[in-house]
């Protein structure tokens, strides 16, 4: 059994699942589907976008509703810029040695080039300062994650779970099969290293999920259908489904190629039969606070 949820007091055999709502404040459209989202409870956790040009929006938005227990915001912890016309850059750098800008001094558009070059060193500064703004902005932040999963590559998986562990959060970490590393062209040894680190985790007392999807970005038609086959078909244990939700506005037109689904989540989200999928399904719905709170209070 899943130890995190021993600790909570779930059973074996129980599915529990944290519904999470990826990249608010990476634009305008986000917030509205946020705000709408987690105040009726449609919504178990979200993260936001620190380098993101509508950052202070979200942190004004969460100070505003500081107490209230639907506003669960954990930190995106962001290290690439992945639209071509509407980007962001470091907090803490504009130094090409850095290994975290592209030639245009922002953040790069993919994650390899950050996997394959940037500096450990530089990449530990921004991820602390990424959440020391979020903090110092008034957001009772929750967790940490990676966008795009960047972190997740076992060269920066030490620095991403070591500042989790900093500011005493749980960072998101799964469980991820040797098989799609391979696939993913990692050889041997990094994958043996990133199953270390995780094991590590583990033993310290981390939470790790069992299982994760992310909602479809390129097919925005079957949205009903997607999230009834993935809340069937979720193992016993945690689990977490992520998607990206954003009302429908000029500029997320004009930015985000995968807008239909982006406001397809918003309206999976914000309609009528998500809570019917998840009853027809049996999960149980938590957040990121109740295992922040987990581990500071074992």
């Amino acid at each position: 059994m899943n130890p995190i949820l021993r600790q909570l007091g779930f059973a074996a055999t129980d599915r529990v699942v944290v519904l999470h709502a990826d990249d608010i404040g990476m634009c305008q459209a986000t917030l509205p589907a946020y705000e709408t989202l987690s105040t009726a409870g449609a919504i178990s956790s979200a993260a936001v976008m620190v380098p993101c040009p509508w950052f202070n929006s979200v942190a004004e938005q969460c100070r505003r509703r500081a107490g209230d227990p639907q506003v669960d915001m954990g930190v995106h912890l962001t290290l690439t810029s992945e639209w071509d016309s509407y980007r962001w850059r470091p907090l803490t750098t504009c130094d090409p040695a850095s290994g975290l800008l592209d030639g245009e001094g922002y953040f790069p558009s993919r994650a390899m080039p950050v996997i394959q070059r940037a500096d450990l060193d530089a990449v530990r500064l921004e991820l602390t300062a990424q959440v020391q703004r979020a903090l110092a902005a008034g957001i009772d932040v929750t967790h940490v994650d990676s966008h795009m999963l960047t972190l997740f590559h076992p060269r920066l998986l030490s620095v991403y779970i070591d500042v989790a562990r900093q500011f005493d959060l749980p960072p998101f970490l799964v469980q991820i099969p040797p098989g799609w590393q391979s696939d993913m062209g990692h050889d041997a040894e990094t994958i043996a290293l990133g199953q270390r680190l995780i094991a590590e985790a583990a033993d310290a007392g981390l939470p790790i999920f069992d299982y994760f999807q992310v909602l479809s970005l390129a097919d925005s038609e079957h949205r009903v259908a997607e999230m009834s086959a993935l809340l069937n078909q979720l193992p016993a244990g945690l689990s977490i489904i992520l998607f990206h939700p954003a009302v429908d506005t000029p500029e997320l037109r004009a930015l985000a190629p995968d807008w239909r689904c982006r406001v397809a989540d918003y309206e999976l989200f914000s309609g009528d039969l998500l809570p019917h999928l998840l009853a027809d399904a049996g999960v149980q719905v938590i957040g990121f606070r109740a295992l922040r709170d987990a581990i500071r209070d074992p």
